[in-house]
């Protein structure tokens, strides 16, 4: 069946072509001029010699250009391959060369890494500067509506974080991408013509480009947008645009309650908000929904699936902890070390299997059959499902800290941290021990001014929690490492000596 994830733009712009499509501070895109601007993009790769299924790397930050590109290349026939801005030139080299891209178009404000990673991969780079870019594409005609492609055609290659290897992409295709929007703006985030979204996810990630942009783009909604994240400029956001949807993941609502100028700015359009990428402290999700007078949902998903998988649901009962059920046309499962489906409360590992999960990882036939074993795809997350059929996350199977030959999920510990008053962020991690295997080990930030030993915290969770799972070796830091969506990356946590 012929679909093209770019007739998002088009469709939208025959509908609404006045109304505001991107905003960045006071620059703003019509539906019309959207859809003008990513035609005249066509026309310019094509005869740069981009033909059907070619690959163009789009290393560009939350700017009104971004979507240009995005509907631009897949308009004209390509394939997106979405990058991160701050990859250096070996890594950007990885990405180009391993997708087979001979075009990038990158941000002026990234271009000597951009450059030569481009150079060592043999592609073209495209410097995208806001004047100079105008002036090119205003240079070329628009292409007449959008290339012909079949649903199963790949749209995407997203790349993982790599925290395991070497990055593999994930094939995702027109109609993972467009049904994957489809059920989200309808069934989750309940957007509609004329709502503003808060833009402040990185649009080169799956879920700011689903959730955020194709998602708000589909229904004529405004996508406003934060090049990078910071709680104050995204309160003044909400103000000034009346943003009535806010998606992030959970370190930044945590910055945004905290934040010490919060009751200076009016948020009161806000009306829904989605927390995904990481698991949200219940301790954050119920202060934000008192704070902010709003709804917190929590979904679900990763790069392979689009990425959302389930949420919690407008209207019906949410469970704090809980990821909700599977979205329209999903199944999810929890499965033991042999795949088969394990009993209710018993923990497992998540696969999934719907309209969602990708073609497959880009030239990777081996890791593509393990990922997708009988059909499901195997997502690495444990979780539990209770007697109504609503589904908590563990932890991530490789984060799991064995001790002494008892199981321990960090989770459940920063769950317990989080409610201390004084904690504003924790992260719990093995650490290697010569009698135990591993220990328990915690790395704690504290709110301003608040002080705490690590024997306070240590006898605070070991009195809530069995002996064996409490931290023994606890640490401070000013601030934990984060990627470019704000999630806490423990791999980046150094122990200290002394542990």
């Amino acid at each position: 069946m012929d679909l093209n994830l770019a007739s998002i733009v088009t469709e939208s712009a025959g509908r609404v072509p006045d109304a505001t499509a991107v905003r960045l501070n006071d620059a703003e895109l019509t539906y019309a001029e959207l859809d003008e601007c990513s035609a005249r993009l066509a026309t310019l790769l094509v005869e740069r010699g981009l033909g059907p299924g070619d690959r163009v790397g789009v290393m560009l930050p939350n700017v009104p250009e971004f979507p240009i590109a995005y509907y631009g290349v897949l308009r004209a026939g390509g394939i997106v391959v979405p990058m991160n801005v701050l990859l250096k030139r070996r890594e950007i080299a990885f990405h180009l060369g391993d997708s087979g891209a001979r075009t990038l178009l990158a941000w002026h404000g990234f271009a000597a890494e951009a450059r030569d990673g481009a150079e060592d991969a043999g592609a073209e780079l495209i410097e995208v500067e806001p004047a100079a870019f105008a002036e090119a594409l205003a240079a070329h005609e628009p292409a007449a509506g959008v290339a012909e492609s079949d649903e199963q055609d790949t749209a995407v290659i997203l790349y993982t974080s790599g925290t395991t290897g070497k990055p593999k992409g994930a094939e995702l295709t027109h109609l993972n991408l467009s049904r994957n929007a489809d059920i989200a703006s309808r069934t989750t985030c309940e957007v509609n013509e004329g709502d503003v979204i808060l833009g402040a996810l990185p649009l080169f990630h799956s879920f700011g480009q689903t959730v955020s942009m194709n998602a708000s783009l589909r229904v004529g909604a405004t996508l406003t947008l934060l090049p990078r994240f910071d709680p104050g400029e995204a309160l003044a956001t909400m103000q000034r645009d009346g943003v009535t949807h806010f998606y992030g993941v959970p370190t930044m609502y945590g910055a945004l309650l905290h934040h010490p100028g919060r009751e200076d700015f009016d948020t009161s359009a806000l009306r829904t908000c989605i927390t995904g990428g990481a698991s949200m402290p219940v301790e954050v999700l119920r202060g934000f929904e008192q704070a902010f007078g709003c709804i917190v949902l929590e979904g679900y998903g990763l790069s392979e699936t689009s990425p959302v998988a389930s949420s919690t649901h407008p209207g019906r009962e949410r469970k704090p902890g809980s990821i909700g059920t599977p979205i329209e046309e999903v199944e999810m499962r929890v499965v033991d070390g042999d795949d088969s489906e394990v009993a209710r409360g018993e923990v497992g590992e998540i696969v999934i299997r719907g309209h969602n999960v990708m073609k497959g990882y880009w030239q990777r036939p081996d890791a593509t059959a393990e990922a997708m074993r009988g059909g499901w795809f195997h997502s690495g997350d444990m979780a539990r499902v209770d007697e109504d059929g609503c589904f908590f996350i563990v932890d991530r199977k490789k984060d799991l800290i064995i001790r002494g030959g008892y199981n321990v999920y960090p989770r459940e510990v920063e769950e317990i941290l989080y409610e201390h008053p004084k904690i504003r962020e924790a992260a719990v991690l093995g650490v290697p021990h010569d009698e135990w295997g591993e220990e328990i080990g915690a790395a704690v930030v504290l709110h301003e001014g608040e002080e705490l030993s690590a024997e306070e915290i240590s006898a605070y969770v070991k009195d809530r929690i069995a002996a064996y799972k409490y931290p023994r070796l606890v640490w401070f830091l000013d601030e934990l490492p984060k990627g470019p969506t704000g999630k806490i990356l423990k791999r980046e946590i150094e122990t200290p000596a002394a542990a």
